[in-house]
């Protein structure tokens, strides 16, 4: 989501912050954002990491993120100078098909992101009755904005106006990701409005896709799509759309991610991305606090919000990143709807029946698919 998929994200959902679903050097926010819980940073690095950095790799071995700029973004996050790079990099290596300690761990630290961000989502949740999606998400892009900021460092002063244009277009959909994604959340519930922003991604991920069995999965989503919107009395079209519109924001996100990436080194183009977003929010969330006047727990909820769907998963997926080859982590994040289902269930008491389950479970697979299928063939032609 959102709160999430953000694209280190990115997808950032997204959305994940692509998780913290925002991005790494590009490769989408599923780790910040959710949305990602689609913030997307993550959100973005839910299922940009592993796509964007395949692409960018070709050829590269069996290093499962051979992709120099990321590797000196991740070294940058450590404190690693320029010079240990290279001591830096067997780290990324695969030893093996089997499972070691270190995968596990990785496996282990990206469930921990995904939960991360769907929790967040739910506490913030909690907090909209006082300060109403608005509010929250306010606060939410404050800390991501500082996360980002103190992990990033961007030296704003040497940006160029070519650099500028894509960053401050990134800020503009990170801004209406996470807005319209909470917005979702609040009219038709956690598990429905991850669920349709997860198209987003999976949108980018298939589109460039000519092989028959992505066909065929893209086929199945859209059945699993009109199983969930389905007409019913107790239908929020309003809701639905909100939900939809994160998505389109988060396609977006991963695909203006590539861009930043190519034009600014590190975490620069995320972190300035996430100031600027978090600017634009002062005004917003200043009137939105001081016309409705928050209670302590409120604040502390949309507080611990940001924490959970930010910070946590922003250094949850540098340490999986680690461990990991990049298309395990576009697999596993493929897991977001069903925790953000789960969560919705028993943090929120949002029920959904059998077929929204199903449905669910269509969606995940056919992500964890396409993302399989960019894995194997990473020279196939993907989207722009």
């Amino acid at each position: 989501m959102a709160d999430a998929q953000a694209g280190v994200a990115s997808g950032g959902q997204a959305h994940q912050f692509i998780g913290v679903g925002e991005q790494v050097a590009g490769a989408g926010e599923y780790l910040y954002t959710g949305g990602g819980g689609g913030d997307g940073t993550a959100g973005a690095v839910q299922q940009p990491y592993a796509e964007d950095s395949l692409q960018r790799n070709q050829g590269a071995g069996d290093r499962g993120l051979g992709n120099t700029e990321l590797d000196r973004c991740i070294g940058e996050a450590a404190g690693v100078d320029d010079g240990d790079q290279a001591a830096q990099v067997p780290q990324l290596k695969l030893r093996s098909p089997s499972m070691d300690p270190p995968r596990l761990s990785g496996i282990a630290l990206m469930l921990g992101s995904g939960l991360s961000n769907q929790v967040g989502a739910s506490v913030a949740a909690l907090a909209f009755p006082v300060l109403g999606p608005v509010g929250v998400v306010a606060v939410r892009q404050w800390v991501a904005a500082a996360v980002l900021l103190g992990a990033g460092r961007p030296k704003l002063r040497s940006f160029t106006t070519a650099q500028w244009r894509p960053v401050l277009g990134l800020a503009a959909v990170f801004a209406a990701m996470n807005l319209t994604l909470y917005m979702a959340i609040d009219r038709i519930g956690l598990g429905l409005a991850v669920t349709l922003e997860f198209l987003g991604p999976l949108t980018v991920a298939l589109a460039g896709s000519r092989r028959r069995t992505n066909l065929v999965g893209a086929l199945a989503v859209a059945a699993a799509v009109v199983v969930l919107t389905r007409p019913r009395p107790s239908t929020d079209y309003l809701g639905i759309g909100l939900a939809l519109l994160a998505a389109v924001c988060w396609g977006c996100y991963i695909l203006l991610n590539r861009t930043v990436g190519k034009r600014l080194p590190g975490l620069q183009g995320s972190a300035a991305a996430a100031a600027v977003s978090g600017l634009l929010y002062l005004p917003v969330g200043v009137a939105v606090l001081w016309l409705h006047r928050p209670t302590v727990p409120a604040l502390l909820c949309a507080l611990v919000a940001g924490v959970l769907s930010s910070a946590v998963p922003f250094l949850a997926d540098l340490l999986a990143l680690r461990r990991i080859p990049a298309h395990f982590f576009g697999i596993f994040m493929s897991v977001n709807p069903v925790f953000a289902a789960l969560v919705g269930l028993l943090v929120l008491d949002q029920h959904i029946d059998m077929a929204s389950w199903l449905a669910i479970a269509v969606i995940v697979t056919a992500n964890a698919l396409a993302v399989g299928t960019v894995a194997q063939h990473p020279k196939e032609k993907q989207a722009p």
